[in-house]
């Protein structure tokens, strides 16, 4: 990954949605640089979809301004796609064209020739680890191979910069992580700069330089995976389920020694988490109860997500 001092790929500067009443997006700004994977995360409603969408110029900005590889948007739209690789929450690939199909005929919208076409599906059906589907249609693929065919297909122009909205949102562990594996060898191996939303916290600390936390449409937080949990976070977690859990989440009688252990304590169901600097007293507390079940763990970046965010779920897109 180069310094972060290199100018942007890509800047989106203060931009703002509103529909009716309502603001989407409150003034969000963003920059992307090249050979990093930038990644977006918040919760349902938070403004990632809109914000992509205007960064691609299918929805106009109410104020603000995107950039990218020194052109604006929208005034010079053709040009900025024409560097940019999409994949979207949804497949939309063609059903009546088997895979090298699909490339092909997408290969045409940026006006490749048929012989640069016909020479790279090749290559991005091995790189989607495809090749021994390259005659099936869509319909004959499982979620991941469609999802890795999306992908695919967002390459078949060279793009410098990949825009892609959670692209792994219904894939089973083993998908995944193929997925994964792909989109780092396009940062690590070849260089491109990724925009990644995603729902899924152990994606974003494993391939995310960089993340921004949106809630509300506004920017809530920046920085690197580790860093954001450190500025925070307490460093480690202890999690207690079990009979009796839920009634030690308010301190009391029976759970002041607890709380005096912690720094913060908070319930989500019927978990109970407590937050330390060091935790080795709260677990010898814990020893002597029975029915209690617990989980030392590390601060992690669901623990983030739910702290900047808040525990209750949200209905919404």
């Amino acid at each position: 990954m180069q310094e972060i001092s290199a100018p942007p790929l890509f800047e989106a500067r203060h931009l703002v949605k509103r529909y009716g009443s309502q603001t989407v997006v409150d003034d969000l700004s963003f920059a992307v640089y090249p050979g990093e994977c930038l990644g977006v995360i918040g919760p349902n409603g938070a403004g990632k979809t809109t914000t992509l969408k205007m960064c691609l110029g299918l929805v106009g900005a109410d104020a603000g301004e995107v950039s990218a590889f020194g052109l604006r948007m929208p005034q010079d739209a053709r040009a900025i796609k024409a560097r940019l690789g999409v994949v979207t929450q949804f497949d939309s690939l063609d059903p009546d064209f088997s895979c090298t199909e699909n490339l092909l005929v997408f290969a045409r919208y940026f006006g490749l020739s048929k012989s640069v076409a016909l020479e790279r599906a090749p290559r991005l059906l091995e790189f989607a680890a495809l090749s021994a589907k390259a005659d099936a249609k869509p319909a004959q693929l499982s979620g991941g191979m469609k999802r890795r065919l999306s992908l695919a297909r967002a390459l078949v122009n060279d793009p410098d910069l990949l825009l892609l909205d959670e692209p792994t949102t219904g894939l089973d562990p083993q998908a995944r992580h193929l997925m994964w594996e792909r989109l780092q060898q396009l940062v690590a191996q070849q260089g491109k700069a990724i925009v990644l939303t995603t729902h899924f916290m152990d994606e974003a600390e494993r391939l995310c330089h960089r993340l921004i936390v949106v809630d509300h449409g506004r920017k809530i937080a920046e920085g690197a995976p580790r860093d954001l949990i450190a500025q925070h976070l307490e460093p480690e977690v202890v999690e207690l389920y079990g009979a009796g859990a839920t009634a030690l989440a308010e301190p009391g009688p029976n759970s002041a020694d607890l709380h005096a252990l912690a720094k913060r304590v908070e319930r989500s169901g019927e978990t109970v988490f407590f937050y330390t600097h060091d935790a080795r007293a709260l677990l010898a507390a814990l020893a002597s109860r029975q029915g209690l079940r617990s989980l030392h763990r590390p601060a992690n970046l669901e623990d983030l997500f739910l702290k900047l965010t808040g525990r209750q779920i949200r209905e919404g897109g």
